[in-house]
């Protein structure tokens, strides 16, 4: 199998929905299998916040209108952000909008200060876990219910009467859940019942191998086979064809080249392919290269020319 690259972009930092639909028409020019985009309300880190958020599945559901292959997707949308009612509309409309190039990547939430700048509650980590193991089995649930019937739910945080299934996604049985992070029991138990992906995101190489173990005996407890799940992390990228290149890249995005490369993609086009293959042999089979310059088309068509188009 050759690895599956994706690009992953941070608009929270900073981004329009012109500058992002740019970048998912270049990235979809030059080959590559998805674009997708973080789901956040607050710039991360601080500082100036740019034009201010935009909606990821506003956003994704434009995007599907400018873009004919791509697959679109979210790393990953907070379960503390939206009801799991409207929420299940939404990206099912988005599916059709796309002709079902969706992919919905589903998380606990993580960021306190969006919250807070927003109104949005954030209950403890517990809590936040018990809310998208709900989710998880809504969205399932809703997607899944023959035509014809209605779906009905009664959690400790959700409840649906009789939801009636009017908006369908276009893929079947439903567009393909990512579950993410890093947790040792509860992320992976998740992912192992409800995933089509599993996400280890920011990791080495031996972390990332050592976390992939740990999901294959999660598989295994829920009677699923090892290679029933994409396993796929994602990583800061920076690629330069030369030193004055690279390190332009980098100081614009306030890294230095002497980072350590320990968990980012830094370098020529071949050193970048060379450390992608040390994933593959970890069992990665899909990486989303996070880039953070909106603006510079050059780079995702570097990445093209330089890695994707040599694997």
């Amino acid at each position: 199998m050759v690895m599956d690259l994706r690009i992953f972009v941070e608009p929270q930092q900073g981004a329009t929905y012109e500058q992002q639909v740019k970048m998912a028409q270049k990235a979809e020019e030059q080959g590559f299998s998805a674009f997708f985009r973080s789901d956040h309300f607050a710039r991360i880190g601080g500082g100036d916040p740019g034009p201010g958020p935009t909606d990821s599945w506003v956003t994704l559901g434009a995007i599907a209108r400018e873009t004919s292959a791509i697959r679109l997707g979210t790393l990953l949308t907070s379960a503390t952000f939206r009801h799991p009612g409207p929420l299940s509309i939404a990206v099912a409309q988005v599916d059709q909008m796309s002709t079902g190039r969706v992919e919905f990547g589903l998380g606990a939430g993580w960021f306190e200060e969006e919250h807070r700048y927003y109104g949005i509650p954030f209950p403890s980590l517990a809590e936040r876990f018990e809310r998208l193991e709900e989710q998880l089995t809504i969205f399932t649930g809703m997607w899944t219910t023959p035509e014809g019937q209605t779906f009905s739910f009664r959690g400790r945080h959700y409840q649906l009467e009789d939801a009636p299934l009017v908006t369908r996604p276009v893929q079947r049985p439903h567009p393909p859940i990512i579950v993410g992070g890093m947790g040792a029991r509860k992320t992976l138990s998740l992912a192992a019942r409800f995933a089509q992906e599993y996400n280890a995101p920011f990791s080495s190489v031996q972390r990332c191998a050592e976390q992939f173990a740990a999901f294959d005996s999660a598989l295994e407890e829920v009677g699923r086979e090892p290679t029933a799940v994409i396993k796929s992390t994602a990583l800061t990228t920076c690629v330069g064809s030369n030193s004055h290149v690279l390190e332009r890249r980098l100081a614009t995005i306030g890294r230095s080249p002497d980072e350590s490369t320990e968990n980012v993609l830094v370098g020529t086009g071949t050193q970048v392919l060379e450390r992608l293959r040390e994933y593959e042999r970890a069992g990665i089979e899909r990486v989303y290269l996070q880039v953070f310059d909106i603006d510079d088309l050059d780079h995702i068509a570097e990445i093209g020319e330089t890695v994707l188009q040599r694997l």
